[in-house]
Parts: structure tokens; sequence; C-alpha cells
């Protein structure tokens, strides 16, 4: 792989770590700001509720897989990467200086409101821009090894989120944590999208891209996107599984070691941490392997895996107790969950032609994001509150058993040229032989 593809991949995925941070800090740091914006009460009531504003922000996905998406099929990938990370950056600025709720009522909560409204909006484009500039940047024969970076970046800017936690919670009191300490994270993901706004406007343009002669009057619109429907639909469909099985063990991992598995916040944390940067790790690993084997394999894996494996380690997590059995079962979930990490990007890329590409990729992927991912994490809450908690581990198994069924049926997508997808592409959909 060149130089100029490591710049643009670098480049890219710089600008997805940023995105990811600021998304993902709201997560990792709801349980000290969870009673800055509702009225004191039960603490799992409280989480709920940032919760469900955090299943919001993934509502809005969907408006901004359309608009950044078209824009990004229009005017070009740099042009849609760029508006993200503005949005994005305006966003932790707004949740850096809500009000509390002892200041301003439930007037701080509708900022956080507004504040996750944006961020679902700016990464609902983030993901397929990403997903779509990294693919075709790439040396066809190393797509999956290039579009894992994305997965890559997201979870380096978790980690970097977790990173920051657990700094100010070894230099600052609980107490001050819950009071300020918290709006901390967000204004440095603000300076951090700052950054890499100056890196996007300077970035290269995909050749994939560049060279499309399709007719721009129906570059990323609605009407194009109809014309591969069974691909949109296809793109939900393996969604589905691995999207709830990410949001499990990732941003909802920490507070569920804490809430209900009984360990320490600090020692939740560092579990997550940990394993984070092993499941990152793995990324680039298992998508070289996809660019030798297939994508089918590894998201079979993920699918059989996650479907019979997610009630035994959900339940004994719960009984950890401490951090070393917390952080073997965490890992061996993330094991599994590279499977679909590592290369759904470059599939869902790989479906559609250059003129939709972005659009294909943004808006079916966004809506099943916002179905699934979104409320994976207030659906564990609801079962919690009901007094069924394993009820939610039946949910994710059943999840991934759905998307398993799509991975059997699915063609596999390797070999398939960037610049040659047919406009009606009906045997991405056909059983494999």
């Amino acid at each position: 792989m060149g130089q100029q593809h490591w710049k643009k991949i670098w480049v890219g995925s710089a600008g997805n770590m940023v995105e990811w941070f600021d998304w993902f800090v709201y997560a990792t740091f709801a349980t000290y700001f969870a009673g800055a914006f509702f009225p004191s009460g039960d603490a799992t009531a409280q989480l709920m509720n940032t919760a469900g504003i955090f299943a919001v922000g993934f509502f809005m996905r969907p408006v901004g897989g359309w608009l950044l998406g078209r824009v990004g099929d229009r005017r070009g990938r740099k042009a849609a990467l760029t508006l993200t990370v503005t949005l994005m950056s305006a966003s932790a600025i707004l949740i850096a200086v809500a009000p509390t709720y002892a200041v301003a009522g439930y007037g701080g909560a509708v900022v956080l409101l507004v504040a996750r409204l944006l961020q679902g909006l700016s990464v609902g484009g983030e993901y397929a821009a990403s997903a779509t500039y990294l693919t075709e940047a790439s040396d066809p024969g190393k797509r999956g090894f290039a579009s894992s970076f994305q997965y890559v970046s997201m979870t380096v800017g978790q980690i970097i989120g977790l990173g920051l936690q657990i700094l100010l919670q070894r230099t600052m009191s609980d107490a001050a944590l819950h009071s300020y300490g918290w709006r901390i994270p967000f204004v440095v993901g603000a300076l951090g999208a700052a950054v890499v706004f100056y890196l996007r406007r300077t970035m290269l343009e995909s050749e994939v891209y560049e060279e499309d002669t399709s007719g721009a009057e129906e570059r990323g619109t609605l009407r194009a996107l109809w014309q591969h429907k069974r691909e949109a639909f296809l793109v939900m469909a393996l969604t589905m599984g691995g999207t709830v099985a990410y949001y499990t063990y990732t941003t909802y991992l920490t507070k569920y070691l804490s809430n209900s598995a009984g360990l320490s916040k600090e020692t939740a944390t560092l579990v997550s941490f940990t394993a984070l940067i092993v499941f990152a790790a793995l990324q680039p690993l298992a998508g070289r392997l996809s660019d030798r084997i297939g994508r089918r394999p590894l998201l079979i894996t993920f699918a059989v895996g996650s479907t019979f494996l997610t009630v035994p380690i959900m339940t004994l997590l719960k009984h950890a107790g401490s951090y070393w059995p917390a952080l073997g079962l965490s890992l061996l979930a993330l094991v599994v969950v590279t499977g679909y990490t590592s290369i759904n990007a470059c599939v869902k890329a790989e479906l559609f032609p250059t003129g939709v590409r972005a659009l294909g990729v943004a808006l079916p992927y966004a809506l099943a994001n916002a179905l699934f991912g979104g409320t994976a994490e207030y659906v564990a809450l609801w079962f919690k509150n009901a007094g069924v908690e394993s009820g939610f581990y039946w949910y994710v198994a059943g999840c991934a058993a759905v998307s398993l069924v799509v991975y059997l049926t699915m063609r596999e997508t390797k070999d398939l040229d960037l610049t040659r997808v047919e406009p009606r592409a009906e045997s991405t959909l056909t059983p494999a032989s």
C-alpha cells in the first residue's frame, strides 16, 4: 500500500477517532452527569433518562445519513467528512456548557437533547462517508484491511475517552467529577474536532469518486438508491446483530459492570479500557484475513458466536466479581464481535456503485442503528428495571441469529470491482454456491 494511500487512511481515521470520542464520551461519563440534568432519585431511573437521550441521538442518524450521504455522493467524500466534524464540534461545546437541573431545571436537559440531535446528524453521515472513503482509497486487494481502520479509529476514540476518565478518577474526587469534572472530556472533544477540521480541509479526494462518470443529477438521490433497494435492505439486516452486540460490549459494558455486576466504577472502566485496546489491535488482523478468505466466513463466525455465547457470557459477567474474570469474558465477547466490526464497512460499500455508495451505506445503516444500536442500552436498562435483566441477553442473541440467516445467504463481495458495480446487482443477494 503506497504512502499516499496511507495518508488518506490516516486523515480519514483521525477524524473518525475524534467523532467517536465525542459520541462515546457521552455514554462513558453518563454515570457522573446523569444526576446533573434530572431530579434526584433512583440511580437506574436517572441512567434510563440519559440513555433515552442517547437513543434519541440515534434517531437523528437516518436524517444525517440522508443529508450527508447526499453531500458525499454529490460533492465528494471530503466535503461530507469536513461537514460531519464541524457538527460534532458544535455538539461537544453545547454539552460542555449545558446548565444543570439545579440551575435551569429541565433547560439543561433540553440543551443536552439538542447536542445529541446534532451528534446524531453528524455521526449519521460520518460512518458512511468514512466507510466509503476508506474502502475507495485502498488497493483493491486490501480493502478489508484498510476499511478495518474505521473501527480501529472508533475504538481508539473510545479508549481515549476511557483513558481520560481513568485519569480524572485518579486525580479528582468523586464529588468533583459529579459536579464539574465530567465537562472536561467534552471540551477536549471540541478542541480535537477543530484540529481534524483543518486536516480534512487539506485531505485528498478518493480516486474512485473522481473517476466516476455516472450522471451528476442522479448522484446521491433517493430515486437512485431505490434502484438498489434490495442491497439497502441487506445493509439493514446484516447490521442488526452486529450493532446490538457492539454497543452491548462497548458503550454499555462499563455501566453493566458497575450497575449490575457490582464492580466499582474505577474497576469497570479499567476492564473496558484494557479490553478495547486488544479489540482495536484485532481489527486490522481480521480485516487482512478477510482479504484472503473472504468476508462471509468472518461474518458467519461472528453471528454463530454471538447467537450461542451471548447468554452465558453476560450471565458470567454479572457474577465475575473482580477485574480478571471480567476482563477475560469481555475479551472473549469482543473477539467474537470482531468478525463483524473489522469488515462491515467494506462489505456495505462494496454493494453499491460510486454515485450512490455514500447514501447507500448511510441511510440503511443509520436506520438499523436507530432501531437496534441506539436502543440497546435503553432496552438493557428497561429489562433490568423490570427485574428480568436476563431477557436482554436473549434479545442480543436473537438479533445475531437474524443476521446469521443473512450472512448465510448473501454473496461474497471481496472481489467486486468498485468501479464496475452494476446498477442492479441482484446477484449480491443470491445464495452462495
